[in-house]
């Protein structure tokens, strides 16, 4: 980290207490932001994801397939799992401690004068940097929802919708209906979008706002009859005829390499197969069914709604022939009935836990409703008394997982040595 340290947590902390501002609704805050400014959204192109699963991912695919093809690459995604920092980044690199100070010094008065929230800063901040280090694209992933998220300032060349599912429902409403309708607002007039496979009342929603507003629809397709997933070597698959293989584990990240590949493509046509490939072997993501030790297995993923853990699960039921050993931490906004539904007869024993002091549910409270979903599970009362737990069940053909939360991510990589230092993601 660079810059000095007890102004970057002086500024952090300015910062973070804007969250007492709550997530406002709507895009008028954040362009009169913008407009202080400079309009900086204005100074190049963008990809613009939303959706409820894989929209991280699919930013970071995309974000490394056009660094290896030669761009100068913005990348914003949120929430961070360690640092602030790694929000936005410039060709995988995260803005530094110093120019965050700059940014907050620059712009703490139109902040406070238009009383913007923690999310509205922090994309001004992005878009400011972005335009500062003249990229020549920036990857741009929203926050929640789309039609009134912050980001959706901009004017994107493309638009990508991943797999839309139930999350957030106190604030996107609660059913896929009324959440697809609010990824759909990112979709522009005349805009092509990337649309991963949908469940049918979503890609209604999604097709009939496309042709509304005359955008054209680049629907995804994956063959996953060839797809091979390997812990040394990652998933290799096949699309529009040609291998690919990419670090990341899972069938759902095959479906967002696929995406990624289709909105590169509509981006720009020229950019090789040898750039795809390259792109999608170098990119880094973690906490994404990322494996923290080999032997016994143990993986950890944020996923912390229903379909995104079904994901997961799916996905370790192929590799492994015994079901895994899980270690769950949820926030309190979660959907308990339909994870509990995602976790049923899925899992060898799941172990429950908390950091106190934060947004998560205590542990005892989280176990206590489980139970009453039929679910049992063991209560522990700190990651590391968790892990100790699960070290003593899991075996190379019974896998750990620790899972539901970005806020457990620095306790997680401490206890398994897993470091962040070197800043390129």
């Amino acid at each position: 980290m660079s810059g000095n340290n007890h102004n970057i947590k002086s500024m952090l902390g300015w910062l973070y207490a804007l969250q007492r501002r709550g997530i406002k609704v709507g895009l008028s805050h954040t362009r009169e932001l913008l407009a202080g400014c400079g309009n900086p959204q204005n100074r190049f192109p963008s990809i613009h994801l939303a959706g409820t699963n894989g929209k991280g991912s699919t930013t970071a695919m995309i974000a490394a397939i056009l660094k290896a093809a030669g761009y100068k690459v913005g990348m914003y995604t949120s929430p961070h799992l360690v640092h602030f920092n790694e929000r936005i980044r410039v060709n995988g690199r995260p803005i530094s401690d110093t120019e965050i100070v700059e940014f907050i010094t620059l712009f703490r008065v139109p902040i406070n004068q238009v009383k913007s929230t923690f999310f509205e800063a922090t994309t001004t901040m992005a878009l400011w940097y972005f335009a500062r280090e003249k990229v020549d694209v920036a990857v741009i992933e929203t926050g929640l929802g789309g039609r009134l998220d912050s980001t959706n300032v901009l004017n994107p060349v493309v638009t990508v919708i991943t797999p839309v599912g139930l999350d957030h429902t106190d604030l996107l409403g609660d059913s896929i209906e009324s959440i697809a309708m609010e990824k759909a607002g990112i979709i522009k007039s005349d805009t092509p979008v990337i649309l991963a496979p949908q469940v049918e009342k979503a890609e209604e929603i999604l097709c009939f706002w496309a042709r509304a507003v005359t955008a054209s629809v680049f629907p995804v397709k994956v063959n996953f009859a060839k797809a091979t997933f390997r812990l040394d070597s990652g998933s290799e698959f096949v699309w529009r005829g040609k291998p690919y293989s990419t670090a990341l584990l899972g069938k759902h990240q095959i479906l967002n390499a696929a995406c990624a590949l289709e909105a590169v493509q509509v981006f720009n046509p020229r950019i090789t197969t040898i750039d795809c490939q390259k792109g999608l072997s170098q990119v880094q993501w973690p906490g994404r069914l990322q494996l923290l030790s080999e032997s016994p297995p143990v993986f950890y993923d944020v996923a912390h709604n229903p379909h995104g853990i079904k994901a997961i699960l799916d996905n370790l039921n192929c590799i492994f022939t015994q079901f895994p050993v899980g270690i769950l931490a949820l926030k309190g906004d979660k959907e308990l009935a339909l994870i509990a539904e995602a976790l049923c007869g899925r899992l060898k024993q799941l172990i429950v836990t908390c950091i106190p002091g934060t947004d998560l549910i205590p542990a005892k409270i989280l176990a206590q409703r489980l139970t009453e979903y039929k679910i049992e599970c063991v209560m522990m009362s700190s990651i590391d008394d968790a892990i100790r737990l699960m070290a003593t069940v899991i075996t190379d053909e019974t896998p750990g997982l620790i899972f539901g939360s970005h806020y457990i991510a620095e306790s997680v990589f401490q206890r398994f040595d897993f470091s962040f230092e070197s800043g390129v993601i």
